[in-house]
């Protein structure tokens, strides 16, 4: 299967904006779905959004009307603009691809890109 490289991290005062997007390193076409998820020190690693290959979309009611998720799943690629960013959503984001055998989120999926790091400042 391909890889998926999170890339557009960075630090950004409170209130602003950041995109930062996912990439494989190849096409895998049994990729059906393509979410982001994020992880605080000492907290669990918490659902932001996911886009399929159908063009529906979900959000975390946490993140929802400031974030939003774009991309082609058939290419394997997905972003999320993410807007009026606050302390609390510093974290590491993390892309993840659903496939038949893999659900969305699954911990022991190969489809988990290494993170890039968000840093709000207030």
């Amino acid at each position: 299967q391909v890889q998926l490289v999170e890339s557009g991290g960075g630090l950004v005062q409170v209130g602003g904006s950041l995109t930062v997007s996912c990439a494989a390193s190849g096409r895998d076409s049994d990729i059906i779905g393509m979410a982001w998820y994020r992880r605080s020190p000492g907290k669990q690693r918490e659902f932001l959004a996911w886009l399929t290959i159908l063009g529906h979309k979900k959000y975390a009611d946490s993140v929802k009307g400031r974030f939003t998720i774009s991309g082609d799943i058939r290419a394997n690629a997905v972003s999320l603009e993410m807007n009026n960013l606050k302390p609390d959503d510093s974290a590491v984001y993390y892309c993840n691809a659903a496939t038949q055998r893999y659900g969305l989120g699954s911990v022991g999926s190969p489809y988990w890109g290494q993170g890039t790091q968000v840093t709000v400042s207030s």
